[in-house]
């Protein structure tokens, strides 16, 4: 036994919560089970490992790059309140765990369980219509951590035992029920890529493709999509995505850090040399957003061919019908470059004006910008708006998603007693759906546990009932899909 606790041990620390490693242990798992050499199976989890880290590389660079900046904001005017981003989110809740004499232990064992219980979901999906095995590790850790303190919250007095069973039922089954949500959109968006989306916005992913259609105008020349902008004259360079993301950024970014000031930017950002001009400073700080932007779709485009291709092996022998569920950034090479950074500044605009209505109406709590969920929620939202709705859905969702993740974000903190400890996750499904669930347990108890899990059970079923012809089709055969919903359109046609 105790042979087998230390390998799960060992699997545990260095495959399942290290993302990169995970993708390419999935992949080589996928190319022996397709039947490839030896040395072509290394060669592609070799391949999605680098991809990952190229992907990690970016993201990791994205997010340095704008804490200095959330520092100095936090500095210069005193603030006291709680950022929402789910690095913050997390060490929050570890804090407020500890601060009751709860193990904070708990949580890789929640996601153990979590884990297995989506992937028990998958291999009766006939069952229960799940056809999504989510394996975004870093995800899986943050969104533990949060749940866990929810869970506590709620239930102060449960055993650990009780805690880690219940909790890792719930969490698995968000994981499996969101991601499954996302199946439709995003193989429509990447003409059957083959992955879902697990990441901290599949509920909001799903809610964007469904009413992004009704932003359409009548009137079709007004249809426009971020692709169809034509920029006049010198502005016709802002229809480079480099050029664009780049002056974009130096605006948005540069007026914050010259609120700020040099010396300020100075204490907090270690790597900035004093000696140097201050506008070459904030121009090379602005322009790195650019930078890792291209070097994520880089690695995006790397790690997805092999996973999607690799995943075949794993669904046509172990979960056959099933398809795995990958980080958010997957989508982007999959959209228009620019709607990227459009989604991150309506996003951003909509957080500010939440964020001074906040101040406005002398808010108990005051929420501070995080990067992940203002920059992928929104950018997210653009890239799926756009296919359906075009630039008018694209900008308005992501402004009002910036809205939500400020207002519902404060609601959380002061729902769930964080106010103390600085942090919140901010992503948007963890500031409506999680929300729903932390008050429906606080206030009907285990009632209130069992509708929520109910609840989202439910859902791959009535997916299913709307769709039973293509349910399975679309992930299993994607040609074939398309093939028989052509045909049928041509049939009702001709009727």
């Amino acid at each position: 036994m105790n042979a087998i606790v230390s390998v799960w041990g060992f699997f545990q620390n260095n495959i399942l919560t290290q993302p990169a490693f995970f993708i390419a242990f999935i992949v080589l798992v996928g190319y022996m089970l397709l039947g490839r050499k030896l040395y072509e199976a290394y060669a592609g989890s070799m391949k999605a490992l680098v991809g990952y880290l190229i992907l990690n590389v970016a993201s990791g660079g994205l997010v340095s790059n704008f804490r200095p900046i959330l520092a100095g904001l936090k500095e210069r005017f005193n603030l006291s309140a709680a950022v929402i981003d789910p690095y913050f989110g997390q060490t929050a809740a570890q804090s407020a765990v500890e601060s009751i004499g709860r193990s904070f232990s708990m949580m890789m064992m929640v996601l153990l369980v979590g884990f297995m219980f989506n992937l028990i979901l998958v291999l009766f999906r006939k069952i229960t219509k799940v056809r999504t095995v989510f394996i975004t590790g870093h995800i899986m850790v943050q969104q533990s951590a949060t749940a866990l303190w929810i869970l506590l919250f709620c239930f102060p007095h449960l055993q650990d035992t009780n805690i880690i069973i219940m909790l890792g039922i719930l969490l698995g089954t968000y994981w499996a029920v969101g991601s499954n949500l996302t199946v439709e959109c995003t193989q429509d968006l990447t003409e059957g890529g083959g992955f879902g989306i697990a990441h901290q916005q599949m509920f909001g992913i799903w809610a964007v493709d469904k009413i992004a259609g009704k932003f359409q105008s009548k009137d079709e020349t007004k249809n426009k999509k971020i692709e169809d902008l034509e920029m006049p004259g010198f502005l016709s360079i802002f229809s480079d995505n480099i050029v664009a993301t780049s002056t974009l950024m130096t605006i948005f970014f540069g007026a914050i850090m010259l609120i700020l000031g040099k010396d300020l930017m100075g204490q907090i950002d270690t790597s900035m040399d004093t000696s140097r001009s201050f506008i070459f400073y904030i121009i090379e700080k602005s322009v790195s957003f650019a930078v890792y932007l291209q070097i994520l779709q880089l690695g995006v485009r790397i790690f997805v061919s092999e996973l999607t291709e690799s995943f075949q092996g794993i669904s046509n022998k172990l979960l056959p019908g099933s398809i795995p569920a990958v980080d958010c950034a997957a989508v982007y090479g999959f959209g228009h470059p620019n709607a990227i950074t459009l989604g991150f500044l309506f996003g951003a605009l909509g957080q500010f004006v939440a964020i001074l209505g906040l101040i406005v109406f002398k808010s108990p709590i005051l929420i501070i910008t995080g990067f992940v969920p203002v920059f992928f929620d929104n950018a997210t939202f653009a890239v799926y708006a756009n296919r359906k709705g075009g630039l008018r859905a694209a900008t308005i969702i992501t402004f009002i998603s910036g809205v939500l993740q400020v207002t519902l974000g404060a609601v959380c903190v002061l729902a769930f007693g964080l106010s103390d400890f600085g942090g919140w996750h901010g992503n948007i499904d963890w500031s409506t759906i999680w929300l729903a669930i932390g008050l429906s347990m606080k206030h009907l108890g285990y009632v209130g546990f069992g509708i929520c899990l109910a609840a989202m059970l439910a859902i791959p079923q009535m997916q299913y009932m709307k769709n039973k012809k293509y349910y399975f089709s679309i992930t299993e055969d994607y040609d074939s899909y398309l093939a028989e919903m052509q045909a049928d359109e041509c049939v009702e046609e001709v009727a």
